[in-house]
């Protein structure tokens, strides 16, 4: 899929599941490393990530597009567009579309902390100050395991 293609996609869905047409611009952006699509607010544009379709298929991009489209036709009506918003959770729910994009990079390393006690994992981007932090089931020590990927503990 291109980006004319993607264009055309988010125009379909735009009219059918919104009743309001798109009238700006949707691409791809390879740049984006975490997030599913981004809807920017100054220029109404909507750029996803490549790596949902790649990875995920079809049916996970259009519950990102939804998403986006929640953002895009909530702020044009100068309603509540934000994840926190009431009008944005009711009506990404009547679209049905993602809340959460699935994780698109498989190369994210995580610290792996264990507790002492009951061993629950406990898994963080930043390394954090075990003397200060405690197991949140049990309130027992933590020890550090070392960087590795969240699948490898499933």
């Amino acid at each position: 899929m291109n980006d004319e293609q993607l264009q055309q996609l988010v125009e379909q869905i735009s009219l059918e599941w919104f009743k309001r047409p798109f009238l700006h611009r949707a691409f791809f952006n390879r740049r984006l490393k975490t997030t599913g699509g981004r809807y920017h607010i100054k220029t109404h544009h909507i750029d996803v990530n490549k790596k949902v379709l790649d990875r995920f298929g079809i049916d996970e991009l259009v519950g990102v597009i939804k998403h986006e489209l929640c953002h895009y036709h909530l702020h044009l009506q100068h309603k509540g567009y934000r994840h926190q918003d009431k009008d944005f959770k009711v009506l990404l729910k009547q679209v049905g579309g993602s809340r959460y994009v699935k994780n698109v990079d498989d190369n994210v390393l995580f610290h792996v902390y264990q507790c002492t006690c009951c061993e629950c994992l406990v898994f963080r981007k930043r390394k954090i100050e075990i003397k200060y932090y405690r197991c949140a089931n049990c309130l027992s020590a933590l020890v550090y395991v070392g960087r590795h990927k969240r699948e490898d503990f499933a």
